[in-house]
């Protein structure tokens, strides 16, 4: 009996909070946002691109004067630039309009500055003139050199290759950080959206006044756990929506988006992180879900629940002043606190665990610690439900939910 209830709840608040348009109003919300965001950005790409082709196309007509020998003449020509046959009035007639540009070399390039005069085109169009002014310069200083590595090597366009190796076998770089990132990102998704809904699962029946008629026939603890089941199951509905349209943007429309092209195939999903990640966060889950529960059960309205909800949800957000730390310098005082403190623990934790500085111990006692304090605060909101249902136009005593009996 108690297992159909269960199912009923659950089936009964998934399928009531699915309906509401409402519901699908704030859902769609952000994919229909993303998607309008993604078709400014493709006609924002291909208005760039068209531009880009065009400024290829042209060449910038200037004069110059070289002081310091450096500059090749061809390199210039083939920029568009001639050689000045009068420098001494070139400024003036770039001032008057009647020459596009003028650039005049010094003797010393290390101590002295290349003068640019150019006629106004736009504060985006004039930085051409620098561009070009420069890249005179570099072009022709390795037409000088004549060697491609010493080039390289003296502009650093080089590449290492990196190698690391931690317990006698190759340590991950990214590939390996990236998915267990994935559970951080899915609880502070989950949460965020489910946050009213998690606190005003029980305030509703309280403010319809109907939580004596339901209690009549449920337990308070079939009641409450089916409720969380469900939000759990709305949240993984929102995330697949919200979900969709970066997806198909990345598989279909990576390029005219200009999303970064990471390889997916190069992931590394390795077991004990992905475990330690997903129990976190079912942990955290449970724990924040609880916490919000219990609060609903005890204010009498929404208003009332406001108050507590901030605190209980800036606590998520605490871990990122110190991420820093938790990335370089994990056992630290602090980190270690946050670590093990539950409110900051499931954030702290799954940080540690993405970047490996979370060893088996410290895991499996922040597990623990989650499941524990959640399932307590799952117990403890079940407990002042029981005496909180009844409770319309005040706020229920702790002291006197926990002075009385189940």
């Amino acid at each position: 009996m108690a297992r159909h209830n269960l199912g009923t709840v659950v089936q009964f608040e998934f399928t009531r909070t699915v309906k509401k348009r409402r519901f699908w109003i704030a859902t769609l919300a952000i994919p229909i946002l993303l998607a309008l965001v993604f078709v400014l950005v493709f006609a924002s790409s291909s208005s760039t691109q068209s531009l880009s082709e065009a400024q290829k196309r042209q060449t910038l007509a200037f004069t110059y004067t070289d002081a310091s020998a450096v500059i090749d003449p061809a390199i210039a020509k083939a920029l568009g630039g001639t050689v000045e046959p009068d420098p001494g009035t070139a400024v003036e007639r770039v001032q008057a309009g009647k020459l596009n540009a003028y650039f005049s070399f010094p003797a010393s390039l290390e101590k002295d500055p290349v003068l640019v005069y150019g006629t106004d085109q736009g504060i985006f169009k004039n930085g051409t003139y620098d561009a070009v002014a420069k890249q005179i310069v570099v072009l022709s200083a390795q037409e000088k050199v004549g060697s491609p590595e010493l080039v390289a090597a003296v502009q650093g366009s080089f590449s290492t290759e990196t190698q690391t190796f931690k317990n006698g076998v190759v340590s991950g770089g990214l590939e390996t950080v990236v998915p267990p990132l994935l559970f951080l990102v899915l609880f502070y998704v989950v949460i965020i959206l489910l946050a009213n809904q998690m606190l005003a699962s029980t305030l509703e029946e309280k403010e319809n006044r109907v939580t004596e008629m339901i209690l009549t026939t449920l337990n308070p603890t079939t009641l409450v756990v089916g409720k969380v089941i469900s939000l759990f199951m709305v949240g993984a509905l929102q995330s697949i929506v919200f979900a969709a349209p970066m997806l198909l943007g990345y598989v279909f429309f990576r390029d005219q988006l200009n999303m970064p092209n990471f390889d997916l195939s190069n992931l590394s999903f390795q077991f004990w992180p992905m475990l330690v990640g997903a129990l976190l966060l079912i942990g955290g889950f449970i724990l924040f879900t609880g916490v919000l529960v219990g609060i609903g059960a005890v204010m009498p309205t929404a208003k009332d629940a406001s108050t507590v909800f901030g605190p209980v949800m800036i606590m998520m957000f605490i871990p990122f002043y110190i991420v820093t730390m938790v990335v370089s310098d994990p056992g630290s005082l602090i980190v270690q606190i946050f670590t093990f403190f539950p409110f900051t623990a499931p954030i702290t934790a799954m940080l540690r665990n993405a970047f490996g500085s979370l060893n088996g111990v410290s895991a499996v006692i922040v597990i623990a610690e989650l499941f524990i304090f959640g399932f307590l605060a799952l117990r403890v909101a079940v407990h002042l439900f029981r005496y909180g249902s009844i409770e319309y136009s005040r706020k229920l005593s702790l002291r006197t939910a926990f002075a009385k009996r189940s």
